[in-house]
């Protein structure tokens, strides 16, 4: 849909606004998406940490896009029936925390205009008050210095100015003035926010808003243009993953013969030619790994120091384009996948999980998962997919496995709206703890039992995480350069490095790998069979003690997914 988004304001600047119809709101819901969609990347941009998947802005603008498409061609002049149809539209495309909680605020707003053909400013603030409420309401330990704080501040905000006067457009200025206000003011609320020198992005998100709804209320016309293309799988992958502009290069392998070899040497050599450095071997004959923009490079210096064979270079760009390719065209057919071999029967408990890759999607099916949405970092599947999806089965007793902790919200906001059915949310925030919550799971077993023993079973496992810092930062003791490989363990920045070994090795520390018997990695879309096992025979030898597994995930973003239990 196309459209520009204004409101027509009286001749006269003097008149006050003093009432809102569904037509107007309309135009307010217009403007505040238009605004959001000019300025979402900048509220990924601002992600605590470094990571190429920030997606609060996008998720945001998904949900809000998928709420003004319910009141696209409705041309009801009743606010209440607007608001309502909004609300419900938001519920269905809500993704990512930010999205939850902002649909819980639109759900509220909603229901206290429900029924009205017009709002006065009582009505108005008396919505914004149950909006805050439902918000702080869907949170479990609300935390102040987010998305959740500015709402409330924009109510209070909003109530003295209803008192105050009745002009709709002056409460509207004072929102916004207010929400700017306490925006800046997030990161003193917020300790970690100030360490990575960002305000709050969920709340950055809802004052890009009411900014939109103000500019719409004053006249100026924003346009929409873009929202559907914008937020295609395939566009949503691409645009918003930090690639190196010069193309991912090529992989190169090789066995070097020497005598006299320095393996140390030759490590620090070849990881400074690229990335995803694997050297391993011993004096006499070492393998060699890197990812490079000159294969010739690495491959002279080879020579120089003997003979080499088993060479291997490959453009790892073509391969990405095939896989993006392959992606899109199953993104195409559907992003819901359920294996034909588990059967649910009525009275049986059946389980839904999302995973981020093929590779682990096979894993959750092979473990008796029913179906299974495609879906993780910025790939937060909607309410609605999971709502239709807990209707879909032929149970009524259903657990969901976000298996991301940006999704925790939707799910357990999915599994209310589904109120025939028995739903149960396992609080589940990375793919290994939905694994491990799924060796508990028994689906003849007593709901709540089961749930509680999947719940426990899921903090067994340490999660980490390697992938490639969008920017650079000082926090919590790590210094990260921007497209420095950096490592998370449980969702926290840990550790930095130049090549790949190093990074794992040092992050596997620093989830207490000594204290673990096993050790799984999950290789992403962008990372080769050969490199996944080149990297896990040298983890190998660093880590005699343990035991290492490796699997294709097939995540984007993430080059390694790691358990350790």
């Amino acid at each position: 849909f196309k459209a520009n988004f204004y409101m027509d304001l009286p001749a006269n600047p003097s008149i006050s606004i003093t009432t809102c119809d569904g037509v107007r709101f309309k135009q307010l819901m217009g403007g505040a998406l238009a605004w959001l969609e000019q300025n979402y990347k900048h509220v990924d941009q601002l992600n605590v940490f470094p990571v190429p998947d920030g997606d609060t802005g996008t998720n945001m603008l998904m949900t809000v896009t998928n709420a003004y498409k319910e009141i696209a061609a409705n041309e009801s002049a009743d606010i209440g029936a607007i608001a309502v149809r909004f609300a419900h539209g938001a519920l269905r495309g809500s993704r990512g925390n930010s999205g939850t909680i902002l649909s819980e605020m639109l759900r509220g707003f909603a229901h206290e205009l429900s029924g009205s053909r017009t709002a006065d400013a009582a009505l108005v603030a008396k919505s914004f008050r149950e909006a805050a409420r439902l918000a702080y309401g869907v949170v479990q330990h609300p935390t102040e210095g987010t998305i959740l704080t500015v709402a409330r501040e924009i109510t209070e905000e909003v109530e003295d100015a209803a008192r105050e006067s009745g002009d709709l457009l002056h409460l509207l200025q004072r929102a916004v003035a207010r929400g700017k206000d306490a925006l800046a003011r997030t990161p003193e609320m917020l300790p970690i926010l100030k360490k990575a020198g960002v305000v709050d992005s969920g709340a950055a998100g809802l004052v890009y808003l009411f900014e939109g709804m103000l500019k719409a209320a004053q006249g100026e016309s924003l346009a929409l243009s873009q929202a559907d293309t914008l937020l295609s799988p395939a566009n949503l992958h691409d645009t918003l993953r930090t690639a190196d502009p010069q193309g991912y290069g090529y992989d190169v392998q090789y066995v070097l013969h020497g005598a006299n070899l320095d393996i140390e040497a030759i490590r620090a050599k070849i990881g400074a030619m690229g990335d995803s450095m694997v050297v391993v071997g011993d004096a006499a004959l070492i393998k060699v790994h890197i990812h490079v923009h000159d294969p010739g490079v690495p491959l002279s210096y080879g020579v120089s120091l003997g003979t080499l064979d088993d060479i291997v270079v490959e453009n790892m760009q073509a391969q990405s384009e095939t896989y993006i390719a392959g992606r899109d065209a199953e993104s195409a057919t559907s992003n819901l996948m359920s294996d034909p071999d588990v059967i649910v029967n009525a009275g049986e408990i059946a389980v839904i999980a999302i995973a981020p890759g093929d590779g682990l999607r096979r894993v959750f099916r092979g473990l008796g998962v029913a179906t299974v949405i495609d879906g993780g970092q910025t790939m937060n599947p909607s309410g609605g997919e999971l709502i239709d999806a807990i209707n879909a089965l032929d149970t009524d007793k259903i657990v969901l496995l976000p298996n991301n902790k940006n999704i925790v919200l939707t799910a357990e906001q999915a599994a209310k709206a589904v109120p025939h059915k028995q739903v149960k949310v396992v609080q589940s925030r990375t793919a290994p703890q939905g694994i491990a919550a799924m060796l508990s799971f028994n689906a003849e077993g007593d709901l709540d039992t089961v749930v509680e023993a999947m719940s426990t079973a899921r903090l067994s496992v340490s999660t980490g995480e390697v992938t490639t810092a969008v920017r650079s930062i000082q926090l919590d003791g790590v210094d990260a350069r921007e497209g420095q490989l950096i490592g998370l363990v449980d969702g926290t920045l840990a550790v930095s490095g130049d090549n790949m070994f190093g990074t794992v090795k040092n992050l596997l520390w620093r989830m207490n790998i000594t204290d673990r018997e096993l050790v799984t990695l999950y290789y992403g879309a962008d990372v080769s069979t050969a490199d996944a096992e080149m990297l896990t025979d040298s983890l190998r030898e660093a880590y005699p003690a343990q035991e290492f597994e490796v699997f294709q995930g097939g995540q984007p973003y993430y080059f390694y997914i790691l358990s350790a239990e």
